[in-house]
């Protein structure tokens, strides 16, 4: 029975089959990417393959017996005495670079061969020598205090066969540990050989976190260490505080040169800070760089910060240039004015997108001013028409008072004609009337008064 579908998939059910590929350990420290794997042919160009040990050591092997080799197989390999167990980490054309970037010579009579691929037997004694590692680390230890030896046994090997330990310790000055070795081969009952590390190789075997929050850089990846000094934290103006600076092997943090080179280029392309700067006023000395913005800040005062002002790098080069004609400018600022340093307030960057954002606003059921979005919308309304209404009677008012006056002229005009002769006052009198009254604007359809009702029509009276 055919247990893929139609689009040549696996079935669900079936178990994947198990592979030292499949088992390999991801991610490890020494770990090579071999971008030649898609090539079958790159990996019968050569019979070398690289071995690692314990994730801290490999080395490189001749395959004379022409055994079919994967990366991630467990083999045995040749060693001094005995054999020791490795995982094939390379194969092929790729073993070749690796072992030119390491300096070892591909003609060299001294590599050692492999034997086999690890059987289970090799394997079991493989473990339990692994098995006693920390408690032989921690009973060396013990022994070398009784031995008054100012030294620190850090980690311990054992080979595949159990035959052999490496113990490697830290010591500051030279010790002479042959009374240790004689003690240890008697206790442990193995060969013993010492090799000797640094504070930084120590870490990279124990391991941690560093103060970024993550691996340590020495345990994750680094395999070569470079020496670290305090020049580079001056040039990327880092306060010398050993206590940020030094990291959990006490020494200088490895990450401090990875930038120095760009703050170096950086800085090659700025004035030089020695250089005061002169005024007609003060004479400037520098107080602080910002070499990527390509800004200088300067002070009045050499010990503190006083009167700082910041300025570009362009007008130092002119004010220095300026100095050396023997002409003070008013002010360091140039025409445009000194460029004040950016505060930067608080900024929630959550909340820009708020998880609200998308939420309705529910409308309010009731009238009136029993909800919020309801008492808004009802005080708008009332205030709408609140004004319409006065613009209203404002309207009304005018034109009542305009149809009075209408009816009060008639009324004048009335009272005149039945004077009955008499004569008009004199002009100069208190109730003296102007000569040419203002002609009044034609009425318009809305502001002539409305017409009187018709008298009803009264019954006519009876004559006796």
């Amino acid at each position: 029975m055919d247990n893929t579908n139609d689009n040549h998939t696996t079935n669900p059910s079936e178990k994947p089959q198990l592979t030292s590929a499949n088992c390999r350990r991801k991610g490890a420290k020494l770990e090579v990417y071999d971008w030649l794997a898609d090539i079958p042919e790159s990996h019968d160009d050569t019979d070398l393959v690289e071995v690692r040990f314990k994730n801290t050591r490999k080395g490189y092997y001749r395959n004379t017996t022409h055994i079919r080799l994967v990366p991630g197989d467990l083999v045995a390999v040749e060693a001094s005495p005995g054999h020791d167990i490795g995982e094939v980490t390379l194969t092929g054309r790729l073993v070749l670079l690796q072992m030119k970037k390491n300096n070892v010579k591909i003609d060299n009579p001294e590599l050692k061969r492999i034997y086999r691929k690890a059987k289970p037997n090799d394997l079991e004694k493989f473990e339990e020598a692994k098995a006693k590692e920390h408690d032989t680390m921690i009973r060396a230890r013990k022994i070398a205090e009784d031995l008054h030896l100012d030294m620190k046994i850090g980690d311990v090997e054992y080979q595949g066969d159990g035959n052999k330990a490496i113990f490697y310790y830290i010591a500051d000055e030279r010790v002479d540990f042959r009374q240790l070795i004689k003690v240890l081969a008697e206790v442990f009952r193995v060969r013993i050989e010492m090799k000797q590390i640094g504070a930084r190789q120590e870490a990279g075997r124990i391991g941690g976190l560093g103060s970024c929050g993550r691996q340590l850089c020495c345990s994750g990846w680094m395999t070569n260490f470079v020496s670290v000094a305090t020049s580079a934290a001056r040039y990327q103006d880092i306060a010398l505080n050993p206590q940020k600076l030094a990291g959990q092997c006490a020494k200088l943090k490895c990450c401090l040169n990875y930038e120095a080179d760009a703050y170096v280029e950086a800085q090659k392309r700025l004035p030089s800070r020695e250089i005061p700067l002169e005024t007609k006023l003060n004479t400037y000395y520098h107080f602080k760089t910002d070499i990527f913005k390509r800004e200088m800040s300067y002070s009045t005062d050499k010990s503190m910060a006083a009167n700082v002002v910041t300025i570009s790098a362009e007008r130092v080069f002119e004010v220095i240039a300026l100095n050396k004609k023997g002409v003070k400018p008013d002010t360091l600022e140039s025409e445009a004015g000194a460029r004040a340093p950016e505060r930067r307030e608080f900024e929630d960057v959550v909340g820009q997108d708020s998880l609200t954002r998308f939420d309705k606003a529910k409308k309010s059921k009731k009238k009136g001013n029993g909800g919020n979005g309801g008492g808004n919308n009802n005080g708008r309304r009332q205030q709408a028409n609140e004004s319409r209404n006065k613009s209203g009677n404002a309207n009304n008012n005018g034109n009542r008072g305009q149809n009075k006056a209408a009816r009060n002229g008639k009324k004048g005009g009335g009272d005149k004609e039945a004077n009955n002769g008499q004569q008009p006052r004199k002009e100069g009198g208190e109730n003296a009337t102007p000569k040419s009254a203002p002609k009044q604007a034609p009425k318009s359809a809305a502001q002539k008064p409305a017409p009187k009702p018709a008298p009803k029509p009264t019954a006519p009276e009876k004559k006796e």
